[in-house]
């Protein structure tokens, strides 16, 4: 697909370049690569599947796209227009039906996240597709915005440095997922997806806005850089900077790496 209608030339370029960018910085496509894609109904991951249909049609190897939604179980949630969006682009959705909207309600331990809870069942479902539909890679729609306040909230609340990885292995070595939007802002994606018209689907989980740490950190965010224009880029220039020796990290100190 070209620049979709509606949408600013200059910016689908600069998005599409961006992923490109990620892709090639991150080794995170190469030939012969079958990509299980996490649609959740979401901006960002619809964003993803238009962007890897694009740079299929134009790359020099060749890769397959899965487009696969978990449905969680909650009521309201409206597949039928994320088929149709996958469909318009040429691909075929597969929906996995699962039961977590009723295992959350009943096997979520007191003081412990809904959120965290529910996106542990929601991978654990999406390995499981990408494995059934022999897929290798598992790509997901994180965005810069989504590192940078990931990092700020493993600082301050959990006491670790640590964010994502653009590419990662799960932890039973089969699947590799892939995060080709890393360098992509937030606002860009939302400008992009409005311009395009295009709908979104929410997952209709009745706690989807009640993480009220991150909405902390985009507000955070949202003031220093009224005072700092790029800070994000540095923050995110940062996690691929890291300097061990000027750490405290006592294990690397053990291990010589210090």
């Amino acid at each position: 697909m070209s620049c979709p209608a509606g949408v600013d030339p200059k910016l689908w370029r600069s998005l599409r370049n961006g992923a490109g960018r990620a892709i090639g910085d991150f080794g995170l496509i190469k030939d012969g690569d079958r990509i299980c894609v996490g649609i959740s109904g979401g901006k960002d991951s619809l964003l993803l599947l238009m962007l890897l249909v694009e740079m299929q049609r134009r790359a020099p190897i060749n890769y397959q796209l899965v487009p696969v939604t978990i449905d969680a179980g909650f009521p309201g949630f409206n597949t039928t227009t994320i088929q149709n969006f996958v469909a318009d682009l040429g691909l075929e959705l597969s929906i996995e039906q699962t039961g977590h909207a009723d295992l959350i309600t009943t096997k979520l331990r007191p003081g412990s996240s809904y959120c965290s809870f529910c996106a542990r069942l929601k991978r654990g479902a999406l390995y499981g597709a990408a494995r059934r539909l022999g897929c290798n890679l598992l790509a997901l729609g994180h965005h810069r915005d989504d590192f940078i306040e990931t990092l700020l909230l493993n600082q301050f609340f959990i006491g670790t440095l640590k964010a994502m990885a653009a590419k990662t292995v799960c932890d039973t070595g089969d699947i590799i997922v892939i995060r080709p939007l890393v360098y992509l802002a937030e606002e860009d994606i939302i400008t992009t997806v409005r311009q395009a018209g295009i709908t979104t689907v929410s997952c209709n989980c009745p706690v989807a806005d009640a993480d009220q740490q991150r909405q902390r950190m985009k507000q955070l965010l949202h003031r220093l850089e009224q005072e700092i224009p790029q800070i994000k880029n540095s923050l995110l220039a940062a996690l691929g900077n890291v300097q061990p020796r000027h750490l405290l990290d006592r294990q690397l100190s053990k291990e010589g790496t210090v």
